[in-house]
């Protein structure tokens, strides 16, 4: 039987910037759309994987008799989540479809399921995902988002999370926690839950992991421009740099790996209420 995971939604978050380094960096933008930043074509986009983002393995397995159920399922998870309130599911959605299409990973758990005993959100990485290496091995991915208004806010803010979240006794937390989420379909589930095991040192799974930082956020050259062009690419790739800089300056950059995406944005708060508005007609 395939795999669930195989089956990807359409994206419109497109590459048009990369940089080696150090850290590694991305920049992917939704492009434009009748000479304006292409905020409703993203808000709908998004929408479009939600039920990737928030249904588990077996509640992906949609056909035309459940499909509005699943995806009124979806949307209400997201919608009474607490971080919701904060719209920090937008920057997790779009951090998901982008790793999930460009990168080849597969969720280990969906993020709305990370719940501790008292049924309340962990604090915990904003992804959790596989992929896998070229020679079959699995590598955790663990990521951290961040859906501001501010640019320089928000890589200050992701440099705190992290900071906290490679901590061993949040790690430690952090396996206790999702191990027994984790899917026994995935492949190399061994493997996988061997990294995840308690018994296995932290160094192996630093070792076998990638710190995807997220970056989602108001861009001068995304509200300026009209189209795509190789200034706009130009002025893209001066804001990258500048986020770039700041992670580098990080006390944890050598010690783990790290890629930075970077998704510039037209108007984040139009985007939030667009996005919103689509969210509530489903959830009601």
């Amino acid at each position: 039987m395939a795999n669930i995971y195989e089956t990807l939604p359409t994206q419109i978050l497109k590459e048009i910037v990369h940089e080696e380094g150090i850290i590694p960096s991305k920049s992917f933008c939704a492009g434009f759309e009748l000479e304006v930043w292409r905020c409703d074509g993203l808000a709908n986009n998004l929408m479009g994987w939600i039920a990737d983002y928030a249904l588990a393995e077996e509640e992906l397995k949609v056909d035309h008799g459940n499909m509005y159920v699943r995806l009124r399922q979806a949307a209400i998870r997201i919608y009474s989540s607490e971080n919701y309130e904060k719209r920090g599911e937008i920057g997790e959605i779009a951090l998901h479809g982008i790793c999930r299409t460009y990168f080849n990973t597969i969720p280990i758990a969906p993020r709305v399921f990370y719940l501790s005993s008292s049924n309340e959100v962990v604090k915990a990485f904003d992804l959790v995902h596989v992929a896998y290496k070229d020679n079959g091995d699995p590598e955790i991915w663990l990521g951290e988002a961040k859906f501001y208004g501010n640019a320089k806010r928000a890589i200050r803010e992701a440099i705190d999370s992290i900071e906290t979240h490679i901590d061993g006794d949040f790690l430690r937390r952090e396996k206790l926690i999702l191990g027994p989420q984790i899917s026994k379909t995935l492949e190399g589930y061994d493997k996988i839950m061997d990294l995840w095991s308690t018994d296995t040192s932290l160094n192996s799974l630093f070792e076998n992991a990638v710190f995807p930082v997220f970056v989602m956020a108001d861009s001068e050259a995304a509200a300026c421009h009209s189209e795509w062009s190789e200034d706009y690419f130009a002025e893209i790739q001066g804001e990258l740099q500048q986020l770039t800089q700041r992670l580098e300056a990080a006390s944890f950059a050598t010690k783990i790996r790290l890629l930075l995406i970077y998704v510039p944005l037209g108007s984040k708060a139009d985007l939030a209420e667009r996005f919103d508005a689509l969210l509530k007609g489903i959830s009601r």
